[in-house]
């Protein structure tokens, strides 16, 4: 069995006031540690927090030898389990015309957009496990950016966990991209839930859900669903992002 998580962490932002950064960072930590997920993919990390995480979760690493680390921009992050896995390969392209330009965008994005990812082996299986975070404001982005990693990793042959914040509902044009007749991808939440049973995993830092589910992690064979949570915790009425983190379990 393995334990995914993905999770939004809201990036750094002062005009949060009592929900910014500092206030809530003990908290994401503990939610991490509790859960304990063999993967992590985080959104919207700034390198400092970025850092954070990676000097308050013993026994994880992040994925980035391949970045160029640059501290005006927040990345989608992959943090594993030491250990438990061997990366044969990792690297990132930007969602754009230009993937291989450093903060480049395209169709309209509000802010430059990455998929970033590693070739993990697991009992003698190979599979890329990526992370990505999809346009908030333009829709042409969000399917742009879909289609380019589907047209990147389907071909590859090889099996795949997709997780992040896609900015759109499941039957949206991004949730058919990737999800089509052809896709060998599975939603973990759908797998084990009916279709009219969603649970967003959007709030405005009250713990009151809003907007539709977002964060989702996709699978293809041999990764069976096995368990889904969207975690609601808090501390106090605290809680450590404006995203609920979503949790998947699979066997293989």
């Amino acid at each position: 069995m393995l334990r995914i998580m993905t999770f939004n962490l809201r990036f750094a932002n002062p005009a949060d006031g009592p929900n910014e950064w500092r206030h809530r960072k003990e908290l994401v930590v503990d939610i991490i540690l509790n859960r304990s997920p063999a993967l992590l993919s985080t959104q919207e990390g700034t390198v400092p927090q970025l850092e954070y995480l990676a000097e308050r979760l013993p026994g994880y690493l992040p994925l980035i030898e391949h970045r160029e680390v640059d501290r005006t921009c927040q990345y989608p992050t992959i943090y594993y389990r030491a250990g438990s896995f061997q990366v044969k390969y990792s690297g990132e392209f930007w969602l754009s015309h230009t993937p291989g330009v450093h903060r480049s965008s395209s169709w309209g994005s509000a802010f430059p957009r990455m998929a970033t990812f590693g070739l993990f082996q697991v009992d003698g299986r190979e599979f890329y496990f990526v992370d990505t975070h999809l346009d908030h404001i333009s829709a042409e982005a969000r399917l742009q950016g879909a289609r380019m990693i589907r047209e990147h990793f389907f071909p590859l042959n090889k099996p795949i966990i997709l997780a992040g914040d896609f900015n759109e509902p499941p039957e949206g044009p991004v949730y058919r991209e990737l999800m089509g007749a052809s896709s060998p991808l599975q939603d973990t939440w759908r797998a084990l839930h009916p279709a009219g049973e969603e649970a967003p995993t959007q709030h405005q830092f009250d713990g009151r859900p809003r907007g539709a589910r977002i964060d989702w992690i996709l699978v293809s064979p041999p990764f069976r669903p096995r368990g889904a949570e969207i975690i609601t915790d808090h501390r106090d009425k605290r809680y450590p992002s404006d995203h609920f983190p979503y949790l998947a379990e699979v066997d293989y």
